[in-house]
Order: C-alpha cells, then sequence, then structure tokens
C-alpha cells in the first residue's frame, strides 16, 4: 500500500433512505465514472445489506461498512486494500454526529430539515477522501461556530442567503 492510498482512504460516504435511494452521497477520488455508477452501487449496497446482519460487506472491490437506524442507512466505503477499523470510526463519526445534528430523532423527515448541517458535518469529517476527523464531538463544536448566533457581520454571504431564504419560505407559508 503505498502513502497516497493510505492518505486517501475513504472512497465515499452515503446516507440512503428504507428503499434504498439516496439522501446524501459524497464520493472521492474517480472510483465511478458518473453518477449512474454512482446509484447503481447504492442499490447494490442497499440490496445486500438489508438481508445482512452483519456492518461490513466486501462488494466490488469495495469494502462497505454501514449503520442503519429507522428508516435511514448510513454508509462509508473505502478501497478493499483500507484497514475497517480506521473506516468504522469514520462511519461512528458520521453516524453520531447525525445522531447529535437530528437530536436523537433520526428518521427521513427530520433529516430533510437539517440536511445543511448534516452535509456540513460530513465535509468536516472527510475531504477529497481524506479522513480530517473521527471524533464526533469536535465536528459538532465546528459546526456551532457555524450557527445562527453570528451577527450579519461575522456571516458568509451564503449564510446570510440561507438565513433570507428561510425566513421569506416561512413567510409565505403562513
Amino acid at each position: 500500500m503505498d502513502l497516497e492510498q493510505f492518505v486517501y482512504c475513504v472512497k465515499g460516504i452515503m446516507l440512503l433512505d428504507s428503499d434504498g435511494n439516496r439522501l446524501i452521497a459524497k464520493y472521492y477520488g474517480d472510483t465511478f465514472a458518473g453518477v449512474q455508477q454512482e446509484k447503481e452501487f447504492e442499490r447494490k449496497v442497499f440490496n445486500k445489506t438489508k438481508k445482512l446482519n452483519s456492518d461490513i460487506i466486501l462488494l466490488d472491490g469495495l469494502i462497505c461498512l454501514y449503520k442503519s437506524n429507522v428508516d435511514l442507512y448510513f454508509c462509508v466505503i473505502g478501497s478493499g486494500q483500507q484497514d475497517e477499523l480506521i473506516l468504522y470510526s469514520v462511519l461512528n463519526c458520521f453516524y453520531e454526529s447525525v445522531v447529535h445534528i437530528l437530536k436523537k430523532s433520526i428518521e427521513k423527515k427530520t433529516l430533510y430539515e437539517c440536511i445543511d448541517m448534516v452535509m456540513l458535518a460530513v465535509d468536516e469529517i472527510c475531504d477529497s477522501g481524506v479522513i480530517l476527523e473521527t471524533d464526533y464531538n469536535s465536528v459538532l463544536s465546528r459546526l456551532a461556530f457555524r450557527g445562527e448566533d453570528l451577527s450579519f457581520g461575522e456571516q458568509s454571504v451564503a449564510q446570510v442567503l440561507q438565513s433570507a431564504r428561510e425566513q421569506l419560505k416561512w413567510s409565505l407559508l403562513k
């Protein structure tokens, strides 16, 4: 195993619903040629894991570690030569981060309400296949700095637009 393979150890992180449909998916490197191949792989993973009681499978030369809870399937993908314990620590960090972001209501409906924070958590855990963090408390503390308690001077343009979008949405719904 060369150094590059050791550093870029995560090939993908995905979150599927109870039907195997993609809710969140981030793939790193050139493992898949396009979205169609990614979705086919996700379908294979779901079909294989829904029947098993284990938390790890080898599929198409890739290691897939997964957890399921209520109607969500969490999955971290690595190359066939990767250390499963490292990938499992990434999976646990991802899972625990989502549990705390969703305030222990781990359901598809609640996920949609906080999907932006979950996507940020994925970015805090892994970047371009490089593991940045495996401690969910550190991930959550970084996400807390991006919260709504910032003044407009401290917020980025994207955060201000998101806040305005939320206010507009709620005013239209009332």
